[in-house]
């Protein structure tokens, strides 16, 4: 008898022991391994067409290529894709106005196709076959931060995005090189460097990337022997020697379609799923007019492109052989676009931490492309870098660098001395 009150009362220990274990670590924040985001792929038959979020990433990419050819005034390159799948990761930790402008920037549907359309379109770029294409997302965590683990677990589940604890409070360069290293080797040694020095500082809690590699063989390649120097014309009066690969096509036929302002041809890789669409204005445009010919761009406009292309013989094909590498840091560009609140202290991030004491410090974009005769080789990776903010206050700053008022008072007897408006500090 004796015992048996014996066992039960351990039993009755244990059950409060574990009870209490698993309260307690419900509250400590998952230390997950190193980011492998290709092993946990959705693919669930029940995810819906990804139809949505393609629309929505090529209008975004429309309106930044619109945004930059107003800054940028030589090459541009970045994958739209890369910086819509860090920014969908950052808008399902928003709330309120914070959200509502993320949402219109990238056009994202609401919020539960957005997370299962996604998980489709990430599933199916990661399994395309005849050549190389991967894309990965990651979440940087400072280490022993409360953050929810709903979130987590939703980044996870819909955009294959693990997690990993580091300390950008105590080793802030450690952090930054190890997260660069990864890009570095995600995009098979293309993009270095990605988040330069002073980029991530102690106030650092949370950095979200993408990184996107492709690699493709042309379906029909350009024969190496006939590449060689010709002018290419930057502008209408001036022209610059460079490598042109030419291809006289006996059999091959090409999507194509031409009217009296464009020429548009697709050209094919390997696989045939994947293709380089090259639009070619009739005329050699000075900047001004490329400006108005690049602006009047719309999805419609490409879509149209697109579906009257027909299978057409071509005579001749010559196309640069080129290598681009660029770098933009988006901060400006976003705002531009019109999400500011998400680089102020009003920012709402709560979904994040449960409370409003982050922001965006920092968008970097880097991409890079080398087509040669065999094919195209092109890769880019996004950060987005969150710091702690002062707990959704905006900040206080008192700036005179416009005209004011002042005067001298006397407190004692409530006295104004002097009186007088500054306009002009020169005098």
């Amino acid at each position: 008898m004796k015992g048996k009150i014996f066992f039960g009362l351990i039993l009755i220990l244990l059950i409060f022991v574990s009870a209490f274990l698993f309260l307690k670590i419900k509250q400590i924040p998952p230390k997950i391994e190193k980011p492998t985001p290709t092993s946990s792929i959705p693919t669930s038959s029940t995810f819906k067409d990804s139809s949505s979020i393609t629309s929505a990433n090529n209008q975004f990419n429309l309106d930044l290529y619109k945004n930059l050819i107003q800054k940028e005034k030589s090459n541009i390159f970045f994958s739209p894709y890369s910086i819509f799948s860090a920014m969908a990761m950052v808008y399902e930790g928003a709330l309120g106005k914070t959200a509502d402008e993320i949402k219109a920037v990238f056009h994202f549907p609401e919020a539960n196709i957005l997370k299962t359309n996604f998980a489709k379109l990430y599933g199916e770029l990661n399994q395309k076959k005849d050549f190389e294409l991967k894309t990965a997302n990651a979440l940087w965590l400072q280490k022993d931060y409360p953050f929810l683990s709903s979130y987590l677990t939703l980044l996870e589940k819909y955009y294959g995005g693990k997690a990993r604890n580091l300390d950008f409070v105590n080793e802030t360069e450690k952090s930054r090189q190890m997260i660069n290293q990864y890009i570095e080797e995600e995009t098979n040694k293309k993009i270095k460097d990605l988040i330069p020095k002073g980029s991530i500082s102690p106030m650092t809690r949370l950095v979200l990337t993408n990184a996107i590699y492709f690699k493709g063989v042309w379906f029909w390649q350009f024969d190496e022997k006939m590449t060689n120097n010709q002018k290419f014309f930057i502008r209408p009066d001036f022209s610059v020697e460079i490598p042109m690969m030419n291809m006289r096509p006996e059999k091959a036929e090409f999507n194509y379609y031409e009217d009296e302002t464009v020429q548009v041809l697709e050209m094919p890789y390997k696989g045939e799923k994947i293709v380089m669409i090259v639009i070619l204005p009739r005329q050699m445009l000075s900047g001004r007019d490329l400006l108005s010919f690049e602006s009047s761009l719309t999805e419609e406009k490409l879509k149209t492109y697109q579906t009257k292309m027909e299978k057409t013989k071509l005579d001749a094909i010559a196309l640069p052989k080129f290598k681009l590498e660029t770098k933009y840091f988006l901060n400006e560009n976003l705002i531009d676009l019109g999400m500011p609140t998400a680089f102020s202290g009003r920012a709402d991030f709560s979904k994040i931490t449960g409370k409003k004491d982050f922001s965006i410090s920092t968008v970097i974009h880097q991409a890079f492309v080398e087509v040669d005769e065999k094919g195209t080789e092109a890769a880019a990776a996004t950060a987005v870098i969150m710091v702690k903010s002062a707990m959704g206050k905006p900040p206080k700053i008192f700036r005179a660098d416009h005209p004011f008022l002042f005067y001298i008072l006397d407190k004692e007897t409530g006295t104004i001395l002097f009186f007088g408006r500054m306009v002009d500090p020169r005098g």
